[in-house]
């Protein structure tokens, strides 16, 4: 039961005063009555240990550590990969900082081409280089099947070689499309 229960059930039961009623409520309200319960205030340890207290070091990781301090900061830098390359685990993935505003990233223009990887290429271009002379009659048929082009643009297209026929292409429809003009005849790359 509550403090404040406790002293309701006093003052209701016998009859009294509004004044005892009044002090009972300043006494229960007030920073002296606090002081007088003797409430303890929690002091934090210096350092938080979540596992609880552990058994000094083996003879064999204290002198593990001490190799691994004298090694060079270059050969520091490798352990870490190859743990986790021994002990058959994924390495840890980096956490993107996109859509978060950071403010002004100082230093961030010399180092951060190194640090950033080429993205892959989704979007191809098919270009065609080159061509038999006997087969250009087959090379405007199949440029017009994958293209919106008339007898007379195609033509022209194709007497321009070195062109681009189609842009922004999946891997997989350029591909198609090389391998069709090579059929024909000429020889197209993915760009």
């Amino acid at each position: 039961m509550s403090l404040c229960t406790i002293a309701r059930r006093l003052c209701l039961s016998k009859p009294s005063s509004g004044s005892r009623l009044s002090a009972i409520w300043a006494h229960l309200y007030s920073t002296e009555a606090a002081k007088d319960m003797g409430a303890k205030k929690y002091k934090y340890p210096d350092v938080y240990d979540p596992y609880g207290p552990m058994p000094p070091p083996s003879e064999k990781v204290v002198e593990l550590a001490d190799r691994i301090a004298a090694l060079p900061p270059e050969e520091i830098k490798q352990i870490a990969p190859a743990l986790l390359l021994r002990l058959n685990q994924e390495p840890p993935q980096a956490v993107s900082g996109q859509g978060f505003g950071f403010g002004a990233q100082v230093g961030s223009g010399a180092g951060s081409g190194k640090a950033e990887k080429k993205a892959e290429k989704t979007v191809f271009d098919v270009r065609l280089e080159k061509f038999d002379a006997a087969a250009k009659i087959k090379i405007i048929k199949e440029i017009r099947t994958f293209t919106d082009l008339g007898l007379k643009e195609a033509k022209e297209l194709v007497e321009k070689a070195p062109v681009v026929l189609k842009q922004s292409l999946t891997k997989e429809e350029a591909e198609a499309i090389i391998a069709k003009i090579k059929a024909a005849g000429g020889v197209a790359v993915m760009e």
